[in-house]
């Protein structure tokens, strides 16, 4: 039998495609206009001459580069320290492996706001004040504890009979982790990926707390540039903006499926 279309059902998916699509339009479009011809078109106005000036801001091109250095600098210490953790809670049946566990669940109940004030005294102790490896050691820091429970969820749905087989085989606990864990984590070493990098590129507390310079200001911080004491520079920080999502963004479309997956894996045995 052939479905009857239902109408109303399409009527408000036009309605959300609507209310979804006008935000991106307005962002999109504002950023090929100058200053000027934003204030006399407006918001939904189309540009009459397209400019690509918002995109080339030198300062801009400063803070992009500090925020990239800090996501792969965070993403290498949980992907060198995380794995090997994962590993030794899952395989081993000691008491201070469970303890060590239980401490990291511990830190997902600490928000970062709690400890911001002793944050800062350490990292001025430290001599790391208003340099990149402050904001790049705690940010892991706070990271840890999820991607600690999302890889020990996934490695706990790996067999126990693939363990023994390695091991009857002569493997030893290093070469398994190495040819067995690691292939067979890949959906939650993606999802640890793309956790701490979402974590570290969109970080606002620690570079607005632990930084001061405009050589080591991040994305999210760069971002008051565009305000002054006469207005707002709308068309250059739209641009800003729409630059800071990309690279989260391809991330996520090349990373989804396995995100998904490894996130499923959380609730694992």
């Amino acid at each position: 039998m052939r479905k009857r279309p239902h109408y109303l059902a399409g009527f408000g998916s036009l309605v959300w495609l609507f209310v979804v699509g006008l935000p991106l339009y307005v962002m999109l479009v504002a950023t090929f206009q100058s200053r000027a011809d934003y204030a006399a078109n407006g918001p939904l106005g189309l540009p009459k001459k397209l400019t690509f000036d918002n995109y080339l801001n030198d300062g801009f091109a400063q803070y992009f580069l500090n925020t990239v250095i800090v996501t792969v600098s965070v993403v290498a210490i949980i992907l060198l320290l995380v794995p090997p953790l994962a590993y030794a809670i899952v395989r081993s049946d000691g008491k201070a492996t469970g303890r060590v566990f239980r401490l990291f669940l511990l830190g997902l109940a600490i928000p970062s706001q709690a400890v911001i004030v002793p944050m800062f005294y350490l990292i001025n102790e430290a001599g790391l004040y208003d340099n990149l490896i402050g904001v790049i050691l705690p940010t892991a820091a706070f990271a840890m504890p999820v991607c600690v429970l999302i890889l020990t969820g996934v490695m706990r749905d790996i067999t126990p009979e693939l363990y023994e087989a390695m091991t009857v085989d002569g493997a030893a606990p290093w070469r398994i982790f190495r040819q067995l864990v690691l292939p067979l984590s890949k959906g939650g070493l993606s999802t640890v990926i793309v956790f701490s990098s979402l974590q570290a590129w969109n970080g606002f507390l620690f570079p607005l707390v632990l930084t001061q310079s405009a050589e080591n200001k991040v994305i999210t911080m760069g971002l008051y540039d565009f305000q002054t004491e006469h207005g707002v520079d709308i068309p250059g920080l739209l641009a800003a903006v729409v630059l800071s999502m990309l690279p989260i963004l391809l991330v996520y479309l090349f990373a989804r499926r396995a995100l998904i997956q490894g996130l499923m894996g959380v609730g694992g045995k």
